[in-house]
């Protein structure tokens, strides 16, 4: 056994090998070692042949899953080594198999899953600067492929979807384009799992297609190899042919407004920067769902608004009907509240670890699909005609399972009373026999009673010596001749008789047939289940939609949210706009609504002063939120909103030191702008919140200068801008820059004191209130004294004249030219030390051939 134990080891070396011996899965040598130390189990030993006893730990069976999903989230894969056969039957040494590799991107059970977020195993292939990702969840069968231009787009892609593990290649260092923080395993595949041909044969043979360009790939060669790696990756770890993937999706990111990772961190859209938990995040506000497929889908949306202005406008019908019909919406709701996670579900049935409960919660949630069909009949919106239309009530699949299914079957499949009586005639027969067993049993302990006269005698089981007559000390005397002792106990003996031995071979035959023939029913009634897969997991999607629309419309009633109007390219205007997550956080009082009027014209640029605390933030992300709701098809929070959709939206929104990567906060701030300005277009929605600020006031002042007249004059002229500072300088823009105007935070004051009014007045502040917020804050009013004295000191150098002297002149920049976007930086290292060379050179003195020659050198250079 520990031959076999060690050549199985041999072949899942960079996994924790669970054996199974009887009722425990076993682990030895290092990996004992290991698990001991993470999981805080007792390290003991077992004789196995060599000099020293081996060390070992062990799991019971039963809770193994428990003990595995702890693992897997610290990180380790678990190769799962059961017995295949039954003990008592194998003749020699139990046979033994891997029959799963449990890794951070391919667990499936439930306890080791969050509900509300999908479970992402991902591969990416890089070549000449081009990246190729592919995407999967098994535990829903959902299958992504796409491609990125360089590290940022791939980051951005790897941001949005959150793997938990990332295939590679050896020479691929997936540090460059992961965050610090962001916590994905990484799993390094040899070569020859990137391979085109194999990649290619996998794929067309899994998905039944003669060609990859059938599928959708043909624009995809990098990303036909990361499918072909993640998919190999499935079949090998799951030792299955995964008949929950039965699609392969092309994500198309010119479908969706692109959000880049620093963006939807300053957003906080589905969790927040400060403990990284959905609690004060948007998804938070809008999560009103009543499944967990209802759950993803409803993340899904708010990490990728459309830029389909048909397809925003069906979601907004499908809304608006439900807000015009409460009764109705309240119902549907009620039909979702009882179904269970079906998309999960249906992996665990495919993969042959659902139990019957499982298929008691499966039966329960395709119960409430034929009336949730009839329901959505009676509404006429284009997108809920169509669910009513493509819904599969499955009405066959729950007819089936409500007669097979035991009302209240056991967890494990091994203790029988799995099957419900009435659907399989020989189970009947079996059970028949077993119950009026036991009833053949209490009449023969009766007799024998009455004929011995043993007042005491009892007919008991145990698994070693099956079914016998106990009989106490005091008794022994009366025990009749044809009593054969089977056993001494110290205050009683064990006997059969040949009439008990006969009855045993019955009872006992039929409960291990029944036993047997009611697993290989239940086999069969997983697999076909499993054969309707693509059946199924299109009416979970329908559900997983219809719950996430019904949420938006419940949350729209009830936070008071309207319809926003969306047009193809017009301008950004809002009626009393509020911020949808500091609202719901507000303890009392109300919040202070805000207008935003940005085009493309006029109303170009925004740059809003005022001071801390005052709401500046505020206002620009709740501009931002509303705009990226009112493109998931969401009504937002506001009076009246008439939004131009925007193909990117971008914030450069407060900052802290990239201690991993060595950057200061103003390095990181600097590469944020640098990405924005590089990367957004005149359709893009641009929010900039104190830019400078991490450096000396002058240097400060003259690159947040500089970005505002970027934004206005030159490739970006059009950007829809928000730009708050405390430069107070930059107002002078205003009149000297078309498009450029002045906001600020009303503040009332009273003497020392001042009060934040929350609300975007036109026009510039004229002071920071710096030292007022310091005193609010509650710093000593000695420093606030000394503080206001050098203010006064310093104001004779103020520099707001010279910076009226240069607005007057007004921006000259130089024209960009429109590929600039994916420009490198502007001189390399080698232009470098040409340039220097080319400063050095006296021409007077040069001859001809050394001309030539130092032609030749920085050709070799560069």
């Amino acid at each position: 056994m520990m031959t076999h134990y060690l050549e199985t080891k041999k072949a899942y070396p960079d996994s924790l090998l669970f054996y199974r011996l009887g009722d425990f899965y076993e682990m030895f040598f290092e990996d004992a070692r290991l698990v001991s130390k993470e999981l805080e189990l007792t390290l003991t030993g077992k004789e196995c042949g060599l000099e020293e006893r081996a060390p070992m730990c062990g799991v019971p069976f039963h809770a193994a899953d428990t003990y595995i999903n702890r693992l897997v989230k610290k990180g380790y894969k678990v190769a799962v080594a059961e017995q295949m056969e039954d003990p008592k039957l194998a003749k020699g040494l139990v046979k033994r198999e891997v029959i799963r590799v449990v890794t951070p991107g391919t667990v499936t059970a439930a306890g080791a899953l969050e509900e509300e977020k999908n479970n992402y195993l991902a591969a990416v292939v890089e070549d000449g600067g081009r990246y190729g990702l592919a995407l999967a969840d098994i535990s829903t069968g959902s299958f992504l492929v796409t491609e990125a231009e360089g590290k940022k787009e791939l980051c951005d892609i790897l941001a949005e979807f959150h793997p938990a593990e990332l295939l590679k290649r050896e020479s691929f260092t997936p540090d460059a384009v992961l965050r610090a923080d962001e916590e994905i395993a990484t799993s390094t595949l040899s070569d020859s799992a990137f391979q085109r041909d194999s990649a290619v044969s996998l794929l067309c043979e899994h998905f039944h297609t003669a060609t990859v360009e059938a599928l959708g790939l043909a624009d995809y060669p990098l990303g036909t190899l990361a499918a072909g790696a993640v998919l190999r990756y499935l079949y090998d770890t799951q030792k299955s042919r995964c008949e929950l993937i039965t699609e392969l999706k092309a994500y198309r990111g010119s479908a969706y407004l692109l959000i880049d990772a620093a963006s939807r961190r300053n957003l906080e859209l589905t969790e927040t920067m400060r403990d990284k938990g959905k609690h004060g995040s948007l998804l938070w506000v809008l999560d009103r769902t009543k499944t967990a497929m209802g759950a993803r889908f409803l993340r899904n949306l708010i990490e990728k608004p459309l830029l389909s202005l048909e397809t925003i406008e069906e979601r907004q019908d499908a809304v608006q009907a439900f807000l015009e019909r409460y009764i109705d919406r309240e119902e549907l709701r009620e039909y979702l509240a009882p179904i269970y996670d079906m998309e999960r579900l249906m992996g665990r049935i495919t993969l042959g670890s659902a139990n019957a409960r499982d298929m008691l919660a499966f039966c329960t949630s395709i119960a409430a699909l034929p009336p949730i069909r009839e329901l959505l009949k009676s509404f006429s919106a284009p997108l809920l005609q169509t669910f009513a239309n493509e819904l599969d009530d499955l009405s066959d699949l729950c007819a089936l399972l409500r007669s097979a299914i035991a009302e209240d079957p056991p967890l494990t499949l091994r203790e029988g009373h799995i099957i419900r009586e009435g659907y399989h005639e020989d189970v009947d027969r079996y059970r028949r026999a077993s119950s009026e067993g036991k009833q053949w049993l209490a009449e023969l302990e009766e007799k024998e009673r009455a004929k011995t006269g043993i007042k005491n005698l009892k007919i008991k089981y145990n698994k070693v010596f099956g079914y016998y007559f106990e009989v106490t000390n005091s008794f022994l005397s009366q025990v009749p001749d044809y009593f054969r002792r089977r056993q001494t106990l110290a205050n009683a003996e064990r006997y059969t008789t040949e009439e008990l031995g006969k009855l045993e071979e019955s009872i006992l035959g039929a409960e291990e047939k029944l036993l047997t023939l009611e697993f290989d029913l239940f086999q069969e009634l997983r697999q076909k289940l499993s054969a309707e897969v693509a059946r199924i997991q299109k009416s979970a999607g329908i559900v997983a939609y219809l719950d996430a629309l019904l949420s938006l419309a419940d949350v729209a009633e009830r936070y008071h949210y309207v319809r926003p109007k969306l047009t193809a390219d017009g301008p950004l205007h809002i009626v009393g706009g509020r911020h949808p997550v500091v609202e719901r956080m507000m303890e009392s009082g109300r919040f202070v609504e805000n207008d935003t009027l940005l085009d493309s014209e006029e109303n170009r640029i925004a740059i809003i002063t005022g001071p801390n605390m005052a709401g500046k933030s505020t206002y620009m992300r709740q501009t931002a939120l509303i705009a990226l709701l009112a493109q998931t098809g969401s009504f937002v929070p506001a009076e009246r909103a008439e939004l131009g959709l925007s193909d990117r939206i971008f914030t450069r929104v407060g900052a802290s030191d990239d201690l991993a990567s060595g950057q200061s906060t103003f390095m990181v701030e600097m590469t944020e702008v640098a990405n924005i300005l590089r990367n957004a277009t005149k359709k893009s929605l641009i929010i900039l919140d104190e830019i400078g600020r991490g450096t000396s006031t002058f240097d400060g002042l003259s690159i947040a200068w500089a970005v505002v007249e970027y934004l206005a004059v030159g490739r970006l002229s059009g950007a829809k801008t928000l730009f708050a500072t405390h430069y107070h300088e930059l107002t002078e823009l205003e009149g000297s820059i078309p498009g450029v105007n002045n906001y600020c935070i009303a503040v009332k004051e009273q003497g020392d004191e001042i009060a934040f009014l929350r609300k975007i007045i036109k026009g510039g502040a004229d002071q920071s209130y710096g030292i007022q917020v310091a005193k609010l804050a509650g710093v000593p009013a000695a420093v606030t004294a000394r503080a206001r004295e050098i203010a006064e000191e310093l104001s004779g150098a103020d520099i707001a004249a010279r910076a009226r002297e240069l607005a007057s002149r007004g921006a000259d920049l130089p024209s960009v030219p429109a590929s600039e976007q994916n420009a490198k930086p502007v001189v390399t290292e080698a232009e470098l030390k040409v340039l220097r060379q080319l400063r050095e050179i006296n021409l007077s003195e040069l001859t001809p051939r050394a001309a030539i020659n130092l032609l030749y050198g920085i050709q070799e250079t560069l």
